[in-house]
């Protein structure tokens, strides 16, 4: 089977690494993204903004709810599914805005669960309008005058409550006129009612709550460009580490794919004991035994070679002349064996002699030349 080259690897690791920044840190759905009109999703209001835009009466809000105070003219301020801390700072916040006669419509208002039935139809002006819910808001709670805008005997699903000249209309539900309602045209005339104020006024529906910013927003926050934004996310320092782990691995040349294992060397036994004795020998200084031992084999195994049967014939300590006579008859060279029988005479007839280490490697070489010149060897 042919193994992947390293190039296919390395793209498919880049791939792998694209697919996580996109996971983690490109914009999520879940809360932020629901109420949302660029949302194509069932919770979000894409479909619903498209039905009021051919009107010419909506347009989304990308900068933080104070600023729309700066709009001249009446309008209504609508805000879809806004997070918790939203619910009621908008309407502090803007409360001197909404009294000189503009609107603001929260939609997903916190209500309380009741015995009411899930899914249930309410007659309006607008036409039939179904509600997913069994949350209600009881309107008694409210200092102020509440006017119910579709209730049933659970308590009210929308409301409204009048600020001077203005007012805010609330709803239990967050998806009044989400995607989710495309075939309940009640539902989506319904809230385009309330927002317009009867086609009245324009809406502007804010999408800063759903993360999303007007271009001077952003450089002001520092998210003018794309490479600000990941820089700023947890996972940018994730992906450096992984760029420079990869790298690593690349300039030090390691394989990618399978591990190769690797098996263990054969012992020989034969080989194992004799290091093992040398370095004892070593150790011990008996370059003299050495001397001894070595010589009587490679003399013994000389003799053979040359013919001379396994007769004792040496006496080492005088070099014998029939098998220098041999030797000079088979080879014709003579300087190494002389040589190495003059050292081992040499021992023979000092018994505790020492020899120092390239001596006796010396000494040892010269045997190797014995063995490749000798016959049959």
């Amino acid at each position: 089977m042919k193994r992947p080259n390293r190039l296919t690897i390395f793209a498919v690791i880049i791939l792998g690494v694209l697919i996580l920044i996109t996971l983690f840190a490109a914009p999520s759905g879940g809360r932020l993204d629901s109420g949302s009109t660029y949302n194509r999703a069932p919770e979000g209001y894409g479909a619903w903004y498209n039905y009021i835009q051919r009107r010419g009466q909506i347009e989304r809000w990308q900068r933080p709810a104070k600023d729309i105070e700066s709009k001249k003219d009446l309008i209504t301020f609508l805000q879809v599914n806004p997070s918790p801390d939203f619910d009621l700072s908008s309407e502090y916040e803007l409360s001197n805005w909404i009294q000189k006669g503009n609107n603001l419509v929260i939609l997903g208002f916190a209500g309380r669960a009741t015995a009411a039935e899930f899914s249930t139809i309410h007659k309006s002006s607008a036409g039939n309008v179904k509600i997913d819910t069994t949350e209600r808001y009881d309107t008694k709670r409210k200092l102020v005058a509440v006017d119910s805008l579709l209730s049933d005997d659970r308590g009210a699903i929308v409301w409204q409550i009048k600020y001077g000249k203005g007012k805010v209309i609330y709803s239990v539900t967050p998806h009044l006129a989400a995607n989710a309602y495309q075939n309940e045209p009640g539902n989506f005339e319904f809230l385009a009612h309330l927002a317009s104020d009867n086609n009245k006024r324009k809406i502007y529906i804010d999408e800063y709550i759903h993360g999303y910013k007007d271009k001077d927003i952003k450089e002001a926050k520092g998210e003018g460009d794309i490479l600000t934004y990941f820089i700023q996310k947890p996972i940018f320092a994730a992906f450096i580490q992984a760029s420079v782990l990869l790298l690593v691995l690349i300039f030090s040349k390691r394989r990618f794919g399978k591990l190769n294992t690797l098996e263990a060397p054969t012992v020989d036994n034969s080989q194992a004991y004799i290091e093992a004795l040398a370095a004892v020998l070593q150790k011990a200084d008996s370059s003299d035994f050495v001397v001894e031992m070595v010589g009587k084999e490679e003399l013994n195994q000389l003799q053979q070679s040359l013919g001379l049967g396994k007769k004792n014939l040496i006496d080492v300590a005088t070099p014998d002349e029939e098998l220098i006579s041999a030797w000079r008859n088979k080879v014709g060279a003579e300087s190494d064996l002389e040589a190495a029988l003059r050292i081992q005479s040499q021992q023979a007839q000092s018994q505790r002699r020492r020899y120092r280490e390239k001596d006796l490697i010396a000494w040892l070489k010269k045997w190797g030349n014995i063995r490749k010149l000798t016959p049959n060897s």
